[in-house]
């Protein structure tokens, strides 16, 4: 566990300080689509802290296939779930997505059917490196 919490720190303060350019890629979007034309600055303070936040979480939820202990399948369902929370807590305290059922619906939708098609990605393509490797070491 402590390796586990030393790791998800360490690669959390790598990614954080992308976090105020990713607000302001996003910022710089939804200006562009009239959706703001100027931010008060508890809006401004509001997005860079929570933006940090979810870039610190989400880059040190990968610490998870560090622990040993764990399976592929249930590192992968504690990543997803840390990075769902992460980003729907951050999308409704910024007033991105309507705190409503159909909006959250369709968010989670989205989220499930990104995240698996990612990791069954990342899955294949590292199962298809390592069974190479393994026919290599073993002809």
């Amino acid at each position: 566990m402590k390796m586990f919490a030393k790791e998800f720190f360490k690669r959390g303060l790598v990614a954080a300080a992308g976090g105020p350019v990713v607000l302001a890629i996003v910022y710089a979007i939804l200006g562009a689509r009239g959706v703001i034309s100027t931010l008060s600055v508890q809006a401004v303070c509001t997005g860079i802290l929570t933006v940090t936040l979810l870039a610190f979480i989400a880059a040190g939820s990968g610490a998870v296939y560090k622990v040993e202990r764990l399976s592929v399948f249930a590192a992968a369902l504690i990543q997803g779930a840390l990075l769902y929370c992460d980003y729907l807590l951050i999308y409704l305290l910024n007033g991105w997505l309507k705190s409503q059922a159909v909006p959250v619906a369709i968010f989670s939708g989205c989220f499930v059917a990104g995240y698996l098609i990612i990791w069954l990605i990342v899955y294949n393509v590292t199962k298809k490196s390592t069974d190479k490797l393994n026919s290599q070491l073993n002809a």
